[in-house]
């Protein structure tokens, strides 16, 4: 692989200088964080950063606002926490699974024991540390909920017994006991064969080359059916929406004290135990007629010096105004629409003289 481009994607040891400082981001495989995790992440967004947990669409957590001395201490807390487990690999766990797996009816096989042995595995192999950080793993319960987001290498139940190897548009049929295997050996023929390239579908024929590699033959049709995760009760889980994915210290200090385990989304929301009460209090969103399930922001201003506007104070005045017709909400400081869901969403984007929606000038 010989890239010319820097890997610009922030981790903890390599942040990204914003506006208001260091923006570190912290791979959590699965969206999984112990209480006790979480605590950890909550006290050094007060002592080192803005006091906010920021929620990525990979189902990831970042601290802003960084001095130059933060990232080194973070890691020191991340590493006692068990959230680092490999410095070289820290910003390659890029692993999404759909947040309630073994939870519900709808899901077909829990895959979150799958992705604690892909992490384990991916940890243990030195030259998968080389894998880009925009290089995305995904394992979808068989609910359809990660059918759009666009995964290099993507797994989805069919039943306890086999599931979908994608690689793009092409897809074979494996066993569960094979997955964690060849999801790696998938990222590792990805990076014989690529030379600038970010992501496998930016490798000309990198689909069919890497299944080649592999020995596998694409023979199977994709399950078309995607379902959304909305704010509610989901079988013994209740998926909270935080709004515009921020967390405040108040909100993450309630988090830490209802469950022993929070599962963080793609869709910037938490999933808790159902029964859990009082989050509403705090600013969380547990219904989903609420105008914020759905909504997301990029930082904007002041954070971001590239922004043209202060996206969230925008959308927390304006919000009412969209229709959305079922469809998410993504607010943009500017063109480069950082944070924006696979596709099928309401586009807000900030320009120099107000707001673009979905193209139109408002």
């Amino acid at each position: 692989m010989a890239r010319t481009e820097t890997d610009r994607c922030p981790g903890v040891l390599a942040v990204h200088q914003a506006a208001d400082g260091g923006l570190a981001r912290v791979r959590v495989p699965g969206g999984r964080l112990t209480a006790q995790q979480l605590e950890v992440l909550r006290v050094a967004a007060a002592d080192l950063g803005d006091g906010r947990l920021e929620l990525t669409s990979r189902g990831n957590v970042q601290i802003r606002a960084l001095d130059a001395d933060g990232p080194r201490e973070l890691s020191d807390r991340l590493f006692v926490a068990g959230l680092l487990p490999s410095i070289a690999h820290e910003r390659v766990r890029n692993i999404l699974a759909s947040p309630l797996s073994g939870l519900d009816e709808e899901s077909r096989y829990d895959v979150l024991p799958v992705v604690t042995a892909l992490d384990r595995g991916l940890c243990a192999n030195p030259g998968l540390a080389e894998l880009p950080g925009r290089f995305l793993f995904a394992l979808d319960d068989g609910r359809g909920d990660l059918a759009d987001v666009q995964a290099d290498v993507a797994v989805r139940a069919l039943d306890d017994r086999a599931a979908v190897l994608s690689l793009g548009s092409r897809h074979v049929r494996v066993g569960w006991a094979d997955v964690p295997d060849l999801m790696l050996a998938a990222a590792e023929a990805f990076l014989a064969v690529c030379d600038q390239e970010w992501r496998i579908a930016e490798v000309e024929d990198g689909e069919q080359q890497i299944l080649k590699g592999l020995g596998l033959q694409a023979d199977e049709m994709a399950d078309s059916r995607a379902t959304k995760v909305t704010a509610g009760v989901h079988g013994s889980a209740l998926v909270v929406t935080v709004p515009l994915g921020s967390l405040t210290q108040e909100q993450a200090a309630v988090l830490v004290g209802v469950a022993d385990e929070v599962r963080v989304t793609p869709w910037r929301s938490v999933v808790v135990p159902a029964g859990v009460t009082g989050l509403e209090d705090v600013g969380l969103v547990t219904t989903p007629e609420s105008v914020w399930d759905g909504v997301t922001a990029c930082a904007g201003r002041p954070g971001c010096a590239k922004a043209l506007a202060d996206v969230r104070a925008d959308a927390t005045r304006s919000m009412p105004t969209f229709a959305r017709d079922g469809r998410r909400v993504h607010w943009s400081g500017c063109e480069r629409r950082c944070g924006k869901p696979a596709d099928g969403f309401v586009d807000v984007v900030a320009v120099s003289n107000g707001y673009l929606v979905d193209g139109v000038r408002v």
